[in-house]
């Protein structure tokens, strides 16, 4: 019988006790509260109080996990009647409930401002008197009177209360041990010692201890002490995790204004407008005011930081029904904060709520920005450029610029061309000397890049007023080099004929200097260097080789300390390793590489070794010198330090994880990804090299065992990855990696969306193992999540694509999966055995093929004495309860004859089937135990301990193979089957005695 009549009516308790436990399973909510008053309505129909008493527990039980905690308090007070009036209607295990949710019935009245604070004393009174006469512990008690006077700021009597507590004894009325960890954390985090409450969290977060909402709570309770302490990859690991844990739970809006408020703290403002926008019933849900003051006070944290980052009009998500500014939003939350703490201030006759709402709302960023792996857009916006300050103001200043400015640019610092800019500014409205105003033009001419031509001649113009014809000569090669880099080489050519055949003509007659000799024969080189780039051809790669060997020429032995001509001897000595590289020497261009970045360094100039490093990294990495390939990526990264670009940075950051992830460091290699992923953002890469970042940190988290890390990172990356961009193989790689996560964190069925969306792309590759490995891994997370008709679908895909790949190993296992599926079905017995039946015959048939290999051979050994195994446990497990006595002997019969088969296949592989023949061998003991033969299953028990060397079997001579099992017989499976034999053995004796 149901117990549901035919109009939906629950019509007894186990009905009703189905029902409630449904509901159970439902998502926090509205939805859920409303059918638990159903269910209450229900139960008062069936005139039976019990059932009244466990509907009401069960009400008050989804309305405490939920966000209209509010309501807890009636059904509540109605149980405590019944008690009162009629203690004997409840069962044991009411009773406990009654006495667990009067700790609930505290906390609810704290976060109501309308119940009074007399009130609450009056129910911790209640409380104590109640557990006193059921003889619990005054822990609860003691605990309940510190929540009170920490929540009105009574410091004194929280402590009091806070050592009460812990000097009580445990009892069944304590918080579970992961909420109690978990409050007492929070309160050492509170009284300013960070380190003792994270050590308190410790085993909380380690998952030691767990429940409803742990380590939910204690996760995002440990995100600001670990930020304070400079713990920022466990505060962001925490942020990743928890977060997963609370985005669903409707009842944890505390815990995720945490998290909100770690994105606001920690320069991840832009995340923090996504979690908003997740929740943004949050912003109205009245029924727990508490969490709805920490919501409104760390919304208005967050709005504050982003109205002072600027636009202050920036659109945010917020209350629904108008659009809100970042500077609007700021306001109100401001208002409903403080409204909020004002009336539990009012209640409590304390200012402690309001103080501490706004000393939430004061807080200042703990880190400029903490890199968490998921994409989010920068949040920052530049400042404004500042007006020029008056002439007059910045006269005495100009000769020290101008100083300044010409010492960066001598010696080819990052920041010159910026310096003769703050030149500029300053000399507005002044009258500079042509040189002065050379320098002026030559270096804005070098910040427009390929626009920059006509102010390089206009600065050899000025130079040559200046009397510096060898510069303005420079110059106008710089000109002729900018055209070349906008595709003009043959005009560049032209154009620097002419300086080229004037300097040299010059500085033949002593009329200028190797440095701007040299500067006008490396412009030269440079746009013969452009022509190879374009054509490739060997007269072309000749020419510019004899360019280069010009220019060192020149410089031999006259650079001295000059810093100049040791950089171009550096440039010279990578455009002959760019030679040698397309000549196919990659040696050769190894080692040029590596000179022309040591040159950089040597001369102080490291920032212009990074693209030369970063170019010897690729030629050793092509030639396998992957120690050598990982030297020049650190160098790169070191050397380029805060000068490198956010792209360069992304792109050396990925290469560098690649080479410490291929030698097994995964944490570094994490570490670079997170890193790369970035700086990816941070260079507006992020839907490219941002989501190619994501996808290998997700990877490296997932090899490292991170799963729900690695998930956030892999949710966060498929969106931007595409198979035209990326490659179809990362997509399916992605979900692949996803599927595993999503799996190891209970969540199967969205586990098995992933694994079945990469194997329908893989389905159409020419090469069809992947999908029939994602098949696969698709049907167990199916049935895993309890479809099992869509589970034995997919293993049949799976199987049928093995079986096409001739993978008999893929083919049997999900034969047997497949009959497991059947026999949980209703009479699927006879389907699972026919399917297990298959399988040790594809098995058999494989064996039996001629062209099996030895190792393959004893690989299908094992595979079939698995199988032959199985099946034993599959017939041990099909015997109907109602089955005749005869048909039971039958079945255990079969299921035994299989098991002595897999016993046999396993004997024959030795030593590496140790485990597996011990464990067949007890199976077939108990199987015939069941059977009534006490002789052979102790039989059974005695060759197991003889298999690890202990009773009769040890006794004797022993070989190494023995000695070896003798003294790996401490390990835990050993232990275990010899435990299991010695019971069996004594229980067999026993019979036969």
């Amino acid at each position: 019988m149901s117990g549901i009549d035919g109009l939906g009516g629950i019509t007894d308790l186990d009905a009703l006790r189905r029902a409630m436990a449904e509901n159970s399973e439902e998502p926090e909510g509205p939805a859920r509260n409303a059918r638990a008053e159903q269910l209450l309505a229900e139960a008062e129909k069936l005139n039976v109080p019990l059932a009244v008493i466990e509907a009401l527990g069960h009400q008050l039980k989804v309305y405490n996990y939920s966000s209209e905690k509010a309501k807890m308090f009636v059904p509540f007070a109605r149980l405590l009647r019944m008690w009162d009036e009629r203690p004997e209607d409840f069962d044991e295990y009411e009773t406990h409930s009654l006495h667990w949710v009067f700790k609930w019935m505290t906390a609810g009245m704290l976060d109501q401002p309308h119940i009074p604070l007399s009130a609450m004393e009056k129910w911790l009174g209640e409380m104590e008197h109640r557990y006193r006469l059921a003889g619990h512990s005054e822990r609860a008690v003691r605990s309940a009177e510190y929540s009170v006077a920490a929540h009105i700021g009574d410091v004194a009597r929280a402590e009091r209360a806070y050592a009460a507590w812990l000097a009580a004894d445990r009892d069944g009325m304590a918080d579970c041990h992961a909420c109690e960890l978990h409050e007492q954390g929070w309160w050492q985090s509170q009284r300013g010692s960070d380190e003792e409450a994270l050590e308190l969290w410790a085993p909380v977060l380690a998952g030691e201890f767990t429940c409803a909402h742990e380590p939910h709570a204690a996760l995002a309770s440990s995100l600001l002490p670990l930020l304070r302490l400079g713990r920022l990859e466990e505060a962001r690991a925490n942020h990743l995790r928890g977060f997963r844990l609370v985005r669903s739970m409707e009842s944890m809006r505390g815990a995720y204004a945490d998290h909100v408020e770690f994105c606001a703290l920690s320069g991840n403002e832009a995340r923090g407008l996504e979690l908003l926008a997740e929740r943004p019933a949050y912003f109205t849900d009245d029924g727990h005011p508490r969490s709805r003051l920490d919501f409104m006070v760390v919304v208005t944290l967050l709005m504050d930081r982003l109205v002072e980052l600027g636009p202050a009009d920036r659109p945010v998500p917020g209350p629904s029904g108008r659009s809100w500014t970042a500077a609007e939003l700021a306001a109100h939350a401001r208002e409903e904060a403080l409204a909020l703490a004002a009336r539990f201030d009012e209640r409590n006759g304390t200012t402690h709520v309001s103080e501490r709402a706004r000393a939430r709302m004061a807080q200042r960023p703990l880190v400029e920005r903490l890199p968490l792996g998921v994409r989010a857009v920068r949040t920052v916006t530049a400042p404004p450029v500042a007006p020029p300050a008056p002439v007059a103001a910045q006269e005495p200043e100009l000769p020290a610029l101008i100083a300044e400015a010409r010492r960066l640019s001598d010696t080819l610092q990052p920041n010159a061309v910026e310096a003769w800019a703050a030149v500029a500014r300053a000399a507005q409205g002044v009258e500079l000397d042509p040189r002065d105003r050379a320098e002026i033009a030559d270096h804005e001419a070098m910040d427009r890049g390929a626009e920059g031509v006509e102010l390089f001649e206009r600065a050899a113009e000025l130079y040559a007023r200046a009397g510096d014809p060898g510069e303005a000569l420079a110059a106008h090669a710089r000109a002729a080099y900018v055209r070349a880099l906008a595709g003009e080489v043959d005009e560049a050519l032209t154009a620097v004929a002419g300086p080229y055949d004037e300097i040299l003509a010059l500085y033949a007659a002593d009329g200028t200097g190797v440095r701007q000799t040299v500067s006008v024969v490396m412009s030269r080189a440079r746009i013969l260097m452009r022509r190879v780039q374009e054509t490739g051809e060997d007269e072309a790669r000749s020419e510019a080789e004899g360019a280069v060997r010009e220019v060192l020429a020149l410089v031999d032995g006259r650079t001295g300390d000059d810093v100049r001509l040791a950089a171009r001897v550096a440039e010279a000595r990578a455009m002959l390793a760019e030679l040698a590289a397309r000549a196919g020497d990659v040696e050769a261009a190894a080692e040029l590489f590596a000179r022309a970045a040591a040159g950089f360094v040597d001369a102080g100039l490291p920032w212009f070794a990074v693209e030369y490093e970063a170019r010897l990294a690729g030629l050793l990495h092509h030639l396998g010198d992957l120690a050598g390939t990982e030297r020049a990526l650190r160098a790169a990264l070191e050397h380029g330090g805060p000068h490198l670009e956010p792209v360069g940075q992304a792109q050396l950051r990925l290469q560098l994880a690649e080479v410490v992830g291929g030698r097994g460091l995964a944490e570094e290699a994490a570490e670079h990804a997170l890193e790369a992923a970035h700086w990816a953002d941070e260079a507006g890469e992020g839907p490219t090299l941002g989501a190619w970042a994501r996808h290998q940190l997700g990877g490296y988290l997932v090899r490292l065992e991170r799963w729900a890390e690695a998930a956030e990172v892999l949710e966060s990356a498929l969106p931007d990855l595409s198979a035209e961009t990326h490659g179809d193989g990362v997509v399916v790689q992605t979900q692949w990696w996803l599927g595993d996560c999503l799996s190891e964190l209970g969540e199967h069925r969205e586990a098995a969306e992933r694994r079945l969306q990469a194997a329908e792309t893989a389905r159409h590759w020419p090469e069809q193992h992947d999908h029939a490995t994602l098949a696969h891994l698709a049907a167990e997370s199916l049935g895993a999540a309890g479809l099992p008709a869509e589970a034995d679908r997919a293993y049949a895909r799976a199987g049928g694509l093995w079986r096409e790949l001739g993978n008999v190993h893929g083919l049997i296992r999900s034969l047997r999966a497949r009959a497991w599926l059947a026999l949980r079905a209703e009479d699927g017995a006879d389907t699972a055995r026919e399917l297990m039946a298959e399988a040790v015959r594809e098995g058999e048939a494989a064996l039996g093929a001629a062209d099996t290999d030895e190792e393959a051979r004893l690989r299908l050994v094992g595979e079939l004495g698995h199988t032959h195994r199985q099946f034993s446990d599959l017939l041990a497990r099909s015997v109907p309860e109602e089955a005749e006595d005869e048909a039971i002997q039958a079945v255990l019969e079969e299921a035994l004859d299989q098991v002595a088969e897999s016993i046999v296949l396993f004997a024959s592989l030795g030593d590496a089937a140790l485990d597996a023949r011990t464990g067949a061998e007890l199976a077939a003991g108990w199987l015939a135990a069941d059977l009534s033969r006490p002789a052979e299953a102790a039989a059974r028990a005695r060759a197991v301990l003889a298999a690890y060397g202990a009773g009769d079997g040890g006794a004797g001579g022993e070989d190494d193979g023995t000695a070896r099992l003798r003294r790996d017989a401490d390990d835990a499976t050993a232990q275990a089957r010899r435990a299991e034999a010695e019971q069996m053995l004594a229980l067999m004796e026993e019979q036969e005695g």
